[in-house]
């Protein structure tokens, strides 16, 4: 017990450490902890925001679905960003070349901020038209149209916030990441009620103070993450000179974070037209929806740490030229992975009735948010293998595969199954929900079967 304790706080201290010796087991817990608790802090925005926002109004809550729904969009450059980062930072690392890994980071710096800029711009200017184009009715877009223009305004904090995370976590500086992310949601936890409710010199904001508070505690998370970075007496600190574009690593970066970002594009717009078609069933059913998937990403956070694990095992020991080392690790990543995922559908399916109840008191939007968790947890299996693999063929560099491998689940599947059982077969929003298992079941199939052909073992990062 007491060498366990040891690992544990030694997880979560944390330093910058290279994984391609010793146990397996032990490096899987060392970077699995932190990751795991940084998971959980990320996620944790999205379930303070709408635990509050649902205090306000079903068009306050209907509001943060169809605008998240849209700003995946922006998350989907920042992790393929981060993508490229851990696997371009892990494979320096194995090798045992700092001075690269730390050139890296600078570029994915100036990566983050070229294109979310863009990105930031473009979502404040046309934010309302957003919302209409989601099938948002006049009072949500009255409500949420300031909250769509900050959420787009905070572009750049939300991209350097996933780059950096996966930058520190290739070098295997897991717990600094983690506890940037500690930092940044304890912001958002003790602005999100007094803006959002006006608590003493504060005006009632809304919805609006949900965003404020949000955006506040990512720039500070960021600032956190910059001053580690900037220290002088980390393998992995940051200089001015590295910040100095240099096209052949930013080309170099591109094409790996281009794999991240199309992939994680074609699953975020999936989702788009997912709330899409439910739209059409009104806004209690968006937001029954929109609570199911809040919970459905805070308990799926322990199995997302493992994956980031498992790339990060993956990039480091490709690195290190053992192959073999980073199969196994794979491997016993997706095994964990299952127990814990089998586990909790038990309970997730069991107690869903509550879970949703707890956010709001509606009862069409607790029905509604009830089914949608009990179908939708009934893929955590597959849900476990299929992690995994995916982000271990990301963590290898290979994001071309995980690219085709989502387009045939998410476009090929997911969507005209959805169609077609919610509406032409009308079975409605539980059609929705029934398409998620069943296209994520495929896409972990294919997963495990194109992982096992090898081919990422030759990948250049």
């Amino acid at each position: 017990m007491k060498k366990w304790f040891q690992l544990l706080r030694q997880a979560i201290r944390g330093s910058e450490e290279s994984f391609t010796e010793g146990s397996i087991n032990r490096a899987i817990f060392l970077l699995s902890v932190p990751m795991i608790l940084e998971m959980v802090m990320e996620s944790l925005f999205a379930v303070v925001d709408i635990f509050f926002v649902s205090k306000v109004s079903t068009e306050a809550v209907a509001t943060v679905g169809l605008t998240e729904s849209v700003i995946t969009l922006v998350y989907s450059l920042a992790i393929g960003l981060s993508t490229a980062a851990t696997a371009t930072i892990a494979r320096r690392t194995g090798e045992g070349n700092m001075d690269q890994a730390r050139h890296a980071v600078g570029q994915v710096i100036f990566i983050s901020l070229a294109i979310s800029s863009v990105t930031a711009l473009l979502g404040f200017w046309l934010a309302s038209d957003i919302l209409r184009a989601m099938g948002a009715d006049p009072k949500v877009i009255e409500t949420g149209t300031n909250f769509a223009r900050i959420q787009f305004l905070s572009s750049p904090v939300v991209v350097l916030l996933y780059s950096l995370s996966g930058a520190l976590r290739g070098a295997g500086a897991a717990a600094t990441a983690m506890r940037s992310l500690m930092i940044a949601n304890g912001f958002n936890m003790i602005l999100g009620p007094i803006l959002i409710f006006g608590v003493g010199p504060f005006p009632e904001l809304g919805v609006t103070g949900a965003a404020l508070a949000t955006a506040t505690g990512r720039s500070i998370g960021v600032g956190y993450q910059l001053f580690s970075l900037a220290k002088g007496d980390r393998a992995l600190g940051l200089r001015w000179a590295d910040l100095r574009p240099d096209m052949e690593m930013i080309t170099a970066i591109i094409k790996v974070a281009t794999g991240g970002t199309v992939q994680f594009l074609i699953g975020s717009a999936s989702w788009i037209f997912l709330t899409r078609i439910l739209s059409e069933f009104g806004s209690d059913v968006v937001a029954g929806y929109t609570i199911a998937i809040r919970v459905i990403m805070f308990t799926l956070l322990p199995a997302w740490g493992l994956a980031n694990a498992a790339a990060t095992l993956v990039g480091q020991n490709l690195g290190a030229e053992k192959p073999e080392r980073a199969e196994a690790s794979v491997w016993k990543c997706a095994s964990f992975n299952l127990i814990f995922l089998l586990g909790l559908s038990v309970f997730m399916f069991i107690g869903a009735g509550d879970l949703i109840g707890f956010f709001s008191s509606e009862k069409e939007v607790v029905e509604t948010g009830t089914l949608a968790l009990r179908v939708l947890c009934l893929g955590y299996g597959f849900y476990a293998y299929g992690m995994v693999v995916i982000q271990s063929l990301n963590g290898a560099g290979d994001t071309k595969t995980p690219m085709v491998l989502n387009l045939i689940g998410f476009w090929g599947i997911q969507i005209p199954v959805a169609y077609v059982l919610a509406v032409i077969l009308s079975f409605g929003p539980v059609g929705v929900f029934a398409a998620v298992p069943i296209a994520e079941a495929v896409l972990a199939i294919m997963g495990i079967w194109r992982f096992r052909l090898g081919g990422w073992k030759v990948v250049k990062v």
